[in-house]
């Protein structure tokens, strides 16, 4: 290799090892904060009463075994927000892939912009949200439920899940539907049998983006739960709002624990996200 090409190559390789460098400089600055409640968790932590200042060490895991001590009803707070964001998550998916088949589908004034109204209702802050889903579901009498909590949770993000599966279904060709519908097939074969098959890795990342948002829903089950229904960024907020009273090991321990299904969810589908993508309208759309 010589002249020319080696001076390429040269830079190419260079380049390359450049945007590892800064991945691994995003990554290290983004993860800090988990690393360090991963250590307190551990009892790894900085003793400055030593000069020069060590770390304490060696790990334990005895502040695992207090977060029971400190939080009695964590196991069950732990499976109540696991339940709720499968369920909110699979309700969410259920309900929007079909408004936006319906959209993507259906051809009316004002088509763009409703599409880009389910835009910026993905994009209100959820305190926009908090009062009139609270005074929804007190009419209903379901505060401090499951049920109510699991349908203000699928209120709040089916218009993020509505805006981005339409863009995937305005990419799938009519005229395999057509095809389908000239043999005598009916809408929900045409759903079944094209829409859904085509459309199915868009759905797949969309729901793991929305069961992360449901599991960290804060505001929402805050404020229309009491007692009953406790998910675990509500128990997480006791930790801190009492954080005089424990040791932050122990509250490092719980919130390393909670983050437990997000890292199995996330490495297990991490090929999907990697695909996610937010599409666009379809070409032509005049709306």
């Amino acid at each position: 290799m010589r002249g020319p090409a080696r001076k390429w190559f040269l830079y190419r390789r260079g380049e390359g090892w450049l945007r590892v460098l800064l991945l691994g400089v995003a990554v290290l600055a983004f993860g800090l904060p988990l690393i360090w409640t991963a250590l307190a968790s551990l009892s790894v932590e900085p003793d400055n009463n030593s000069s020069p200042p060590t770390w304490s060490l060696p790990p334990s895991t005895e502040h695992y075994t207090e977060i029971g001590i400190a939080e009695p009803t964590f196991a069950e707070e732990l499976t109540t927000s696991t339940s709720l964001a499968l369920l909110a998550t699979a309700l969410t998916l259920g309900i929007s892939f079909l408004a936006a088949y319906a959209m993507a589908r259906s051809i009316f004034r004002g088509k763009r912009l409703l599409v880009q109204g389910f835009l910026i209702l993905a994009c209100l802050p959820v305190m926009a949200y908090a009062v009139p889903l609270t005074d929804t579901v007190g009419h209903l009498h379901l505060e401090d439920t499951f049920i109510g909590v699991m349908l203000a949770q699928t209120a709040v993000f089916s218009p993020l899940a509505i805006y981005i599966l339409y863009g995937y279904l305005s990419q799938v060709p009519r005229e395999l539907e057509e095809s389908v519908r000239l043999d005598g097939g009916s809408t929900l074969q045409v759903i079944r049998n094209v829409a859904l098959p085509l459309a199915s890795p868009g759905l797949a990342a969309t729901g793991i983006i929305v069961f992360v948002l449901n599991w960290n829903l804060f505001l929402v089950p805050l404020v229309l739960t009491t007692s009953r229904i406790r998910t675990i960024p509500v128990a997480m907020s006791d930790f801190f709002t009492f954080e005089r009273e424990l040791e932050w090991p122990t509250a490092a321990a719980a919130l390393t624990t909670s983050l437990v299904p997000l890292v199995i969810l996330i490495a297990l589908a991490h090929r999907l996200l990697e695909e996610f993508r937010l599409p666009f309208s379809e070409p032509g759309s005049t709306g």
